[in-house]
């Protein structure tokens, strides 16, 4: 990278810091972890009481059921912190081209494509990818370099 290009990539990063996005997501992540544990324990005591009948206590029910609710509604609480942590990023980019310029933070990340483009999977292997690269975007933390190079580009 050039010059320019360093520049943005550190204007970026201020721009995080700037904008306080690790706090922000720490306290999202806390606020997100709290209701999965309390939607969890929830149904957990639903299906115990209700489905097993047990009326005192806890039964192993509750606890069987609150773990693989706690799972399944952390693997969605994760997909909304993800998708909050994508939009901090343009906000980013955008805080990047202002302290740098759009055009540096735009040749900037398409550095960083050049740098993270990899070869395509064999025809072989082709058959395992099946849909990963939605699942992969909805767990990702930052948004696909096209769609982060398209924004300043269209002026986003």
């Amino acid at each position: 990278m050039d010059r320019g290009e360093v520049e943005a990539v550190l204007g970026h990063e201020v721009s995080h810091a700037a904008n306080g996005d690790m706090v922000t997501l720490a306290l999202i992540q806390g606020v997100v972890n709290t209701f999965v544990i309390f939607l969890s324990r929830v149904v957990g005591f639903l299906v115990d009481r209700l489905v097993f009948r047990v009326e005192r206590g806890h039964g192993p029910a509750f606890w069987i059921v609150s773990m693989i609710a706690e799972l399944v509604f952390g693997i969605v609480a994760m997909t909304i912190v993800m998708w909050f942590s994508r939009g901090r990023e343009y906000r980013a980019d955008q805080g990047g081209a202002t302290l740098a310029g759009r055009r540096n933070m735009i040749n900037a990340l398409r550095q960083l494509k050049a740098a993270q483009d990899t070869p395509r999977l064999p025809d072989e292997m082709a058959a395992f990818a099946i849909s990963a690269e939605r699942v992969q975007a909805l767990f990702s933390s930052h948004p696909p370099l096209e769609k982060r190079i398209a924004a300043p580009e269209r002026g986003d």
